[in-house]
């Protein structure tokens, strides 16, 4: 095995773990990250009031696959509120520390933000957002009109970041997982990206719609152009959608 993935594994099994900071008494970090209150936010339509038709759960995971050209049909924004709710939608709220979601996470630290770029959804100008999970809005991020370039150049090139209706980027916090669970937090970040893409290609494909997970990426270039530091917060996880 290569030897940085061999330090990895052996530095986060539990037997080489300290005290987490939870157990010291150190401050819990806030569930969602701050946002600028006197900036607009885009409200999504209310999960609850958005229809779907009932779709048979086992053909839905068959005929599964990641696919990478789309239609030119627009999502449309009850498409993308449902699909924000099936990946990181806030269920509950407990005092403050913790969040109940429809995807499971270590803990119920639930780690991740959601970071969009829209490039064809109805209604929502072309641009990058992010997603506020506890007020089930966007707040925009950039409006810059090359934004899909740039996104699509730190992927690697790979063009269907920018033909697609909406690019999903998780990005992690790793303090609220390691908070509790020191370093082996790190180990559930990725799990949990897992959990949540796995949820987007299932929902996706209940509204016809394609999904294409990505893990090819420069690092440095993604965090830069989200404004992230690459440490506190980071890129971990991407995946397409577009209409078939």
């Amino acid at each position: 095995m290569d030897e940085t993935g061999q330090q990895f594994l052996n530095r986060t099994k539990h037997c080489n773990l300290g005290p987490s900071d939870q157990y010291l008494g150190k401050p819990q970090p806030p569930i969602q990250l701050e946002y600028d209150k006197a900036q607009p936010i885009i409200k999504l339509p209310k999960p609850s009031e958005i229809v779907t038709e009932f779709v048979d759960s086992r053909k839905i995971v068959e005929q599964r696959i990641s696919l990478r050209k789309y239609s030119i049909e627009p999502l449309t924004m009850d498409q993308l509120s449902y699909l924000l709710w099936c990946t990181q939608g806030v269920k509950e709220v407990f005092q403050g520390t913790a969040t109940l979601r429809n995807v499971p996470s270590a803990g119920a630290r639930h780690a991740l933000e959601t970071y969009l770029l829209i490039n064809n959804v109805e209604g929502i100008k072309p641009g990058l957002y992010r997603f506020l999970a506890l007020e089930h809005s966007l707040i925009s991020v950039s409006l810059d009109q090359d934004i899909a370039d740039k996104i699509t150049k730190a992927c690697l090139n790979q063009n269907f970041v920018k033909s697609s209706a909406v690019t999903f980027l998780w990005v992690a916090v790793p303090y609220r997982m390691n908070w509790r669970y020191g370093e082996r937090g790190y180990r559930y970040l990725y799990l949990d990206a897992g959990h949540v893409c796995q949820n987007l290609y299932i929902s996706a494909e209940s509204v016809n719609c394609g999904t294409c997970a990505i893990a090819a990426y420069s690092d440095d270039e993604l965090n830069q152009l989200l404004g992230l530091d690459g440490n506190e917060q980071f890129v971990i996880y991407l995946a397409t959608v577009g209409s078939k």
